[in-house]
C-alpha cells in the first residue's frame, strides 16, 4: 500500500486556483458592500472584500448547468472536496486528511479530518461522502459526471473512513476529485441546489442579487483556517471597462481575471495598485460543428485553422496578452507538448483544401457569446476567413442562457468561440460525441482508456497519442491560451497569480 501523507501546515496555505471568466463586484476600502458589510480599507482593516467579475452564474447548481461561474464563485467558498488542486496543480489533502492507495491502484481508502460541519449545522462524515460520489453517476446533469465512471463502488468503513473501489486504475480520477466532480454534499441540503448552497467552506451565501452579486459571509464554525475577512462580495459586470472604472473609483477591490488588458498599462507602476500577471488552462476553443456539414469534412475544418493567424488574433484581440498552444491542452498538463506547427498560418493551403473538398465560397454563421474576449476574437477571425473564402456571419447569443442552450444543449450552430476552463478537459470535449462538438470518438476511445489505466509513463505517451489524433483530424482550433491578470487595490494580499481549477479561492484573500 502507498500512504499519502496528511498535508503540513504549510501546504495547507497553499490556494486552490481561481477561474477564468470574470466577474464584478462594488464596495470597497471603507465602503458599503451589497451584502452589507463593510469592505477593509488600507488601514490594515480585515472586514471585507469586493472583487469584480465578468460572467455571473445563471444559478447555484453546477451539477445540473454548465458554464464556469458557478463552480467559480462557489467551490473552495461554499463546497469542497476530499482533496484539491494547489498553484503549481499538484494534489493536496482537504476534507481527506490523508489516503492509501493500493498496489493494484484500484482501491483508494479515505481518512476524513475529524470534526468538520456542513453550513447547515450536519456533521460531515463518511456517508456524505458516498453519498456526494454515488449522486455524480445518478443525478448529475453536467457533463462532468462522465469523470466518476471509473468508480465501482463506495463502502463506508466508519464514520472517518470511506473505501472507493475502482472498476480499473486511473491516472486521472484522483486529480478529478479536486474539481467540481469531487465536491461533498450533505443529503439533506440538495434539495434545491439552484438557490441554496449548503457546504462545508469556509464562507455561507449571505445574499445573492441575481445579475448584480453574490454576498459571501465568513463561518466562526469552519473546520479550517479562517478566512482572511469576514465577508467577501462578488459582483457582476456585463461590461469589462465598467469593472476597471468600478476599481478607480474605489468601488470595488479587485479585478479578477480582466478582459480589457488594453488598460492594463494604466494601472502598470501606479503604486495605488498591484498588478498580477499569471497563465490559466483556459483555452479560447474556435468551436466546429464536426457533426453538420460543412465541418463534418476534416479539410474545411483543417482549412479554418490554417486560415487563422493566431499571433495577429491574440496581438490583436487580447493586447498579446497570452500563450500560443497548438492543441486543447495547457502546459501544466502532464502530457502537453508544443503542437504550434500543426497548422502554421498559410491562406494558399487553406484555400487548397476547401477546394478540394469542394466547399468553396462557403456561407457559414458565427455564434458569439457576449463575453469580451468573444467578440474581440470573432472581429478578427472573420476577416481572416474571409480571405480564404470562407463568409462568416456574425450571430450574437447571449451568454450564458442563450448560448448554453442554443450551442451547448441543442448544438444549433455552425462556429462558436468560447473559453473552456475546466481542468484537464481534453477527454471532457472530445471523448463524447455527444458534447457540443460532436467529435467522432472512435479513434480515441479506447487509446484514452489504455492511457488512463496505465502507469505515470504510459499515461503520459498515451495521452499524448490522444491529442495528437484530436489535432490531426482538426477537431476544434485553440487561438490561445487565456492570460490570468489581476488588478487589486495595493493592500489586497493573498490573491492566486494563476488558475489552474475552476475555483476563485477567497478565503486567503485579506488585506495588509
Amino acid at each position: 500500500m502507498r500512504r499519502i501523507p496528511a498535508r503540513s501546515s504549510a501546504a495547507a496555505l497553499l490556494l486552490a486556483a481561481a477561474l477564468t471568466l470574470s466577474a464584478c463586484s462594488a464596495g470597497s476600502g471603507g465602503g458599503s458592500s451589497d451584502a452589507g458589510a463593510d469592505a477593509a480599507g488600507q488601514d490594515g482593516g480585515t472586514t471585507g472584500v469586493v472583487v469584480a467579475l465578468t460572467g455571473e452564474p445563471a444559478n447555484l447548481d453546477f451539477t445540473t448547468t454548465a458554464g464556469a461561474a458557478i463552480p467559480q464563485a462557489l467551490m473552495a467558498n461554499v463546497y469542497e472536496g476530499l482533496v484539491e488542486i494547489d498553484q503549481d496543480g499538484q494534489i493536496q489533502p482537504l476534507l481527506a486528511q490523508s489516503w492509501d492507495i493500493s498496489e493494484d491502484r484500484t482501491t483508494y481508502t479515505f481518512t476524513l479530518e475529524p470534526g468538520v460541519m456542513f453550513n447547515n449545522g450536519a456533521a460531515f462524515t463518511a456517508d456524505d461522502v458516498k453519498f456526494s460520489l454515488e449522486r455524480v453517476k445518478s443525478d448529475w446533469v453536467s457533463s462532468l459526471k462522465a469523470k466518476m465512471d471509473v468508480v465501482d463502488t463506495v463502502t463506508v468503513l466508519s464514520d472517518t473512513e470511506v473505501e472507493v473501489q475502482l472498476s480499473r486504475p486511473s491516472n486521472a480520477w484522483l486529480f478529478d476529485l479536486g474539481t467540481p466532480v469531487g465536491a461533498m454534499f450533505d443529503e439533506s441540503g440538495v434539495a434545491d441546489l439552484a438557490s441554496t448552497a449548503v457546504g462545508t467552506g469556509p464562507f455561507t451565501i449571505e445574499s445573492w442579487k441575481r445579475g448584480e452579486s453574490i454576498g459571501f459571509a465568513a463561518r466562526d464554525d469552519y473546520w479550517g483556517e479562517a478566512p482572511k475577512v469576514q465577508t467577501a462580495t462578488l459582483r457582476y459586470f456585463a461590461d469589462a471597462v465598467a469593472t476597471t472604472n468600478a476599481l478607480r473609483s474605489g468601488d470595488v477591490d479587485v479585478v479578477y481575471n480582466m478582459q480589457a488588458p488594453e488598460l492594463l498599462p494604466t494601472f502598470e507602476g501606479d503604486d495605488a495598485f498591484t498588478v498580477l500577471e499569471g497563465t490559466s488552462n483556459g483555452e479560447i476553443v474556435l468551436s466546429m460543428n464536426n457533426a453538420r456539414a460543412p465541418f463534418n469534412d476534416v479539410r474545411v475544418r483543417q482549412a479554418v485553422l490554417h486560415a487563422v493567424d493566431r499571433q495577429a488574433v491574440l496581438d490583436t484581440a487580447w493586447s498579446g496578452y497570452g500563450t500560443l498552444v497548438g492543441a486543447p491542452v495547457p502546459p501544466t498538463d502532464p502530457y502537453y507538448e508544443d503542437l504550434n506547427n500543426t497548422y502554421p498560418y498559410d491562406p494558399d493551403k487553406a484555400r487548397a483544401l476547401l477546394a478540394e473538398a469542394g466547399a468553396e465560397n462557403l456561407d457559414i454563421a458565427f455564434t458569439v457569446p457576449t463575453r469580451p474576449y468573444a467578440t474581440s476574437v470573432s472581429e478578427i477571425v472573420v476577416s481572416q476567413l474571409a480571405e480564404v473564402g470562407i463568409n462568416a456571419t456574425i450571430e450574437s447569443a447571449e451568454f450564458p442562457a442563450v448560448w448554453l442552450d442554443t450551442v451547448f444543449t441543442r448544438h444549433d450552430y455552425d462556429m462558436s468561440v468560447v473559453l473552456a476552463v475546466e481542468s484537464r478537459d481534453v477527454l471532457t470535449m472530445f471523448n463524447n460525441p455527444d458534447y457540443y462538438l460532436g467529435y467522432d470518438n472512435s479513434k480515441i476511445k479506447d487509446a484514452a482508456a489504455a492511457a488512463d489505466a496505465a502507469d505515470e509513463a504510459g499515461y503520459v505517451s498515451g495521452m499524448q497519442d490522444v491529442v495528437r489524433t484530436i489535432n490531426d483530424d482538426a477537431a476544434a482550433g485553440v487561438l490561445f491560451l487565456f492570460p490570468n491578470i489581476v488588478v487589486a487595490k495595493a493592500g489586497v494580499t493573498g490573491l492566486p497569480a494563476n488558475s489552474v481549477t475552476e475555483a476563485l479561492d477567497l478565503g486567503a484573500v485579506g488585506w495588509q
